[in-house]
């Protein structure tokens, strides 16, 4: 809204003739303006969906104090992946046991046609192998001391999407596999070794 504000500035003499042009000053009320954009403001709080935290759920085993009752579960070799994560973001997986691997250790990559290739390939050949569903593939994830944050994140975002029934995160290395990635001692204990007969003792499944 503008208003138009006129004044005559005088100044001539009384019963002269000539006249002087009047000066004009202009002015902007932003008043409305300011009105309407906090009507703006509000209105896009309102209806503008804030952005969520992103999180996955993962099952965690309880504490026990005593470490001696927890008893190893048996599982199916051949239904058991290992995925090694190492240094500068390498990863190796194979099947079944490290001595007589069901599918030998192989450098595999993150992504659509890396490792998610290979998990929806081989959970659906345990399938077959069991003939039963609720009898999946078992994966164990063992992040190295070399290995990032990011890594376990990527392989833990890529366990959700193909929706692998049970999987474990263990930081035991075996020597052979601490070979096998070329970290030395890539666990967290270097004497002791997870092998797929007991992936339950070290981490709850996460279904």
């Amino acid at each position: 809204m503008a208003e138009l504000n006129t004044g005559d500035s005088g100044g001539g003499k009384k019963g002269s003739k000539k006249v002087r042009s009047k000066k004009q000053n202009s002015k902007v009320d932003l008043t409305a303006m300011v009105d309407l954009a906090f009507l703006l403001i509000t209105f896009f709080m309102l209806t503008t969906s804030l952005s969520k935290p992103q999180s996955m759920d993962l099952g965690l085993p309880d504490k026990d104090d005593d470490p001696t009752k927890n008893k190893d579960v048996k599982v199916d070799e051949n239904r058991t992946m290992t995925i090694l994560l190492g240094d500068n973001n390498q990863m190796k997986m194979y099947m079944g046991l490290l001595a007589t691997p069901k599918l030998a250790p192989k450098e595999i990559a993150y992504g659509k046609e890396g490792i998610r290739k290979e998990l929806l390939k081989q959970k659906e050949a345990v399938i077959q192998y069991t003939g039963n569903k609720d009898k999946g593939l078992i994966v164990i994830i063992k992040p190295s001391k070399k290995s990032t944050y990011r890594n376990l994140v990527d392989i833990l975002d890529e366990m959700a999407i193909v929706d692998v029934p049970t999987y474990a995160i263990v930081n035991d290395y075996a020597p052979e596999e601490s070979k096998l990635i070329g970290v030395d001692n890539a666990g967290a204990s270097s004497g002791s070794s997870a092998t797929p007969e007991a992936p339950a003792a070290e981490a709850a499944p996460a279904q």
